[in-house]
């Protein structure tokens, strides 16, 4: 029980199957592990100890009844504090938002409490889902160095589940805000393919381009997650119809015949040394698995990289239509400068970078038909420090660097997973990417659990 906390969620969900766990035991525990460690890390937005225990019992008693509903029964979970969550502050990172309570709940939300999840509460998150903190807001810390960066809006959700203070969670990715946060905490982060999960009941920051997915500690246990939360939604036209398979079932013992794609001037250039060497490590492993390398080149993204923030800007700017610039003096700088921009883009100038995004979206599908996977960094330089990115939104060259391998993904809705890698000298993890082509994340989570298997980098823990 001592290392409860850090158990994989399909570890726990196996034990509590048996009933070898109880769920309101495993509940009990974590809310008082967030109570003596959250002070410090400030992951969440609010604990919901009270419901949390209430679903826990309710989980154990239905087990005990022989009613389990599947590998998410009884399991604690965090949700990112922009999912709509039925009586309980959802706040998205804001002061405007800061007493709404829904009376309804997110899409997402409603699939983990039917398929009998523990919520324990909101996950702190950046202001809107964008590049910095509301002034108000307490930002998470990262459990590995207080130091450095935690990976701007997912962060409270991946500062929990790296600091076992939840078991999983719902987060979300625009520009890359799945992936930062699980390279910086060394975590397991699955953005699905645009459209592969519900985005009702979600605060928007940019709707084409937002992502909902899970921060996970294993592969497997993201796929997990998202069996449950993907698929068609009546209230989301948007949400893909396709079938869900079996992302849980994971069948491989190794790699062969995988082809995976990788573009060595890409993922090379002004890189630093450290990333270099954990994705030389991270071939050797692969390749060792059966995987075959095969060296290409990706579509010359820097024009979609410039592109991010004015497409950002504008779809941001009729997000928050209805309280900006009407309530400007409640906004924090950096999202208010991003709504400006917004209202001043030209439309002839917003047309021109729809088609270019068209474009890019052909050239990297036409790619991933040639290659099973394609493998990048998450960022090209190695943890960085609260120092550098205190003012990240204000540095536009640290941000078109930073988003080089994210952005270009949710301009395109392709899918990823992000897995950690080696860590730096100074003890800090560094991730690695790897992309598939459209509603292909089975090969995605299968090659990172394959992986997994094998390695033993994302077994570490930052505390205890």
């Amino acid at each position: 029980m001592t290392e409860l906390h850090y158990l994989d969620l399909m570890e726990l969900a196996d034990l509590i199957r048996t009933r070898e766990l109880s769920p309101v035991a495993v509940t009990e525990a974590q809310l008082e592990r967030i109570d003596v460690l959250d002070n410090t890390l400030c992951s969440y937005a609010y604990v919901m100890a009270e419901e949390a225990l209430e679903q826990a019992r309710a989980a154990e008693a239905e087990i005990a009844a022989g009613n389990y509903r599947g590998p998410l029964h009884g399991i604690p979970i965090g949700i990112k504090d922009l999912c709509w969550t039925q009586g309980v502050p959802t706040a998205a990172g804001t002061q405007i938002y800061q007493d709404f309570r829904p009376v309804e709940d997110a899409t997402v939300v409603m699939k983990l409490k039917r398929a009998g999840a523990v919520i324990l509460g909101k996950l702190q998150m950046t202001e809107g889902a964008y590049s910095d903190y509301h002034p108000t807001v307490s930002a998470p810390r990262n459990p590995w160095n207080p130091d450095y960066w935690t990976g701007i809006s997912s962060s409270g959700p991946a500062v929990a589940t790296a600091a076992g203070l939840c078991f999983g969670a719902i987060a979300s990715d625009t520009g890359g805000s799945i992936r930062w946060p699980c390279s910086a905490n060394n975590l397991t982060g699955l953005k699905p393919t645009w459209g592969r999960v519900s985005r009702f009941g979600v605060f928007e920051l940019a709707a084409s381009q937002d992502h909902v997915g899970p921060i996970a500690r294993t592969a497997r246990d993201a796929g997990a997650i998202l069996q449950i939360i993907a698929g068609v939604d009546q209230r989301d036209a948007t949400a893909l119809p396709a079938p869900v398979p079996n992302y849980r079932d994971v069948q491989r013992a190794d790699l062969r015949g995988l082809r995976i794609g990788v573009d060595p001037a890409w993922n090379g250039y002004d890189v630093d040394d450290a990333v270099t060497a954990v994705l030389s490590k991270v071939s050797d492993v692969l390749q060792g698995l059966g995987a075959e390398l095969v060296e290409l080149r990706v579509p010359d993204v820097r024009q979609t990289v410039a592109d991010w923030t004015p497409a950002c800007a504008i779809e941001a700017a009729v997000a928050h239509k209805a309280t900006y610039p009407s309530r400007r003096a409640e906004y924090g700088a950096v999202l208010a400068a991003l709504l400006d921009r917004g209202h001043q883009l030209n439309a002839l100038d917003y047309q021109e970078i729809l088609v270019r995004r068209m474009i890019v979206k052909g050239q990297f599908e036409r790619l991933l038909q040639t290659v099973d996977l394609l493998l990048t960094p998450v960022q090209p330089f190695a943890p960085l420090t609260l120092t550098t990115v205190r003012t990240l939104g204000e540095q536009p060259e640290l941000i078109a660097r930073l988003q080089r391998y994210t952005a270009p993904f949710d301009m395109t809705g392709h899918p990823t997973i992000t897995v950690p890698g080696e860590f730096d000298r100074s003890g800090l993890p560094i991730g690695f990417q790897l992309v598939g082509a459209y509603l292909r994340e089975t090969e995605l989570i299968t090659t990172a659990a394959v992986f997994q298997s094998e390695t033993a980098w994302h077994r570490r823990h930052p505390i205890d």
